[in-house]
């Protein structure tokens, strides 16, 4: 019995041996399957090419500015002295105050000097008649002298004494005229319209003592100079450029300049050109340049740090792309163009002036390039773009 039992236990055995490898074999070819079928489903897929916003380049007639900083100068500027020696008796201004031409500012002790001109009068009411008597004398003498009444020697005395007469009379109406000159200076008025500064001495002191003394200053703001600098390559392309359109120096003062202060936007103040120096300072190698503009409400300051531009011409169908559009590298300036197979091309570009947010390209772009001016990011030169035609008129806000 033992050997019967001993086979059916081998049998068992096998059994269990064969549903495993089965079950094992099942096993296999379902992971198979699945594994399979996931390698089907995560196929790769090409995404689509990513979307930028281009327009053509604007193009537009623009206005060539010569660029430069300056500073404001007063139109006059005039330290007010004390000509003649006293007391300051009065001061007849507010300091800072605006005066007009002839207003009395100062007054140095006018007594004394007044006295001076009335003595210088009277000595020459006293020389016109002892010029008078002389002249009377001189008249006898030679009536005498046609009559054999007198003698020559006399006719000649009179005749001295006349002359003397006429000089003494001329140099006392020089004395009264000087005389009236001083006791003018006792009143120091305004010479122009303009402002005058605080006043430098008090009331009572004594000036004018051994040198004139300096009382205040008046400046005048309206109009006002505007003094720049021009280098020598751009004094060589402004006298080019009137060469070309015929202007003379003349016709020079007639440009118009635009200026404006470091804390305003644009160039709201207007005048014309007023001089430029006749020769080139060869140790900065620059030409001196002024301005002349209007200012009645008093805006420019002399001594003001200022942004000034002069129109030189005009440039017809400029090409302008939005500032925000342009990149840089090592190599300089660059826009980001999309060519006819939506291919993104990197362009090297030389910019000019900005026009309000938008830049001057001066070479490197067609007028019927695709500029990329938004979407910056997304478009990297040498792959495809998804390019969205937008109308340059405002840039945009911002590269994104």
């Amino acid at each position: 019995m033992k050997p019967k039992h001993r086979a059916t236990t081998t049998n068992l055995r096998g059994i269990r041996e064969r549903i495993a490898s089965h079950a094992f074999r099942m096993s296999f070819a379902v992971y198979a399957s699945v594994v399979l079928t996931a390698c089907e489903q995560n196929s790769f897929v090409q995404p689509p090419p990513p979307k930028v916003d281009a327009g053509l380049p604007v193009q537009r007639t623009i206005t060539r500015y010569l660029a430069a900083t300056g500073n404001t100068a007063p139109f006059k500027s005039v330290d007010l002295v004390a000509r003649v020696q006293g007391v300051l008796q009065t001061i007849n201004y507010e300091d800072g105050a605006f005066v007009k031409e002839g207003t009395t500012l100062f007054t140095v002790e006018p007594e004394t000097y007044k006295l001076k001109l009335e003595q210088a009068q009277a000595a020459e009411a006293g020389a016109q008649a002892s010029l008078k008597q002389a002249e009377a004398d001189y008249a006898r003498q030679a009536t005498l002298v046609g009559k054999q009444f007198a003698s020559q020697a006399t006719l000649d005395q009179s005749t001295s004494n006349r002359d003397n007469a006429q000089a003494n009379l001329q140099q006392a109406q020089v004395n009264t005229k000087i005389a009236a000159v001083n006791y003018g200076y006792t009143n120091v008025v305004a010479p122009f319209d303009g402002i005058v500064s605080a006043h430098l001495v008090s009331v009572g002191e004594l000036v004018g003592v051994s040198s004139p003394t300096q009382l205040a200053s008046i400046v005048q703001l309206d109009p006002i100079y505007v003094n720049f600098n021009v280098n020598e390559q751009d004094v060589l392309r402004i006298r080019a450029a009137a060469v070309r359109k015929g202007l003379t120096s003349k016709d020079l003062k007639e440009v118009p300049i635009e200026v404006g202060l470091q804390t305003e936007t644009g160039y709201p103040h207007t005048g014309k050109l007023d001089y430029a120096a006749p020769t080139i300072n060869q140790s900065t190698g620059t030409l001196a340049v002024r301005g002349l503009l209007q200012n009645a409400e008093r805006v420019l300051l002399p001594g003001y740090y200022v942004r000034v531009r002069v129109p030189l011409d005009q440039q017809q169908n400029a090409l302008l792309v939005p500032d925000v559009a342009l990149g840089s590298d090592q190599a300089g300036r660059y826009l980001l163009v999309v060519n006819s197979e939506n291919v993104i091309q990197q362009r090297k570009v030389q910019t000019g002036p900005l026009e309000g947010d938008l830049r001057v390209i001066e070479s490197g772009l067609q007028a019927d390039d695709r500029v990329v001016i938004a979407g910056l990011l997304r478009a990297i030169p040498g792959q495809k773009v998804d390019p969205q035609l937008q109308k340059i008129e405002q840039p945009s806000a911002s590269a994104k």
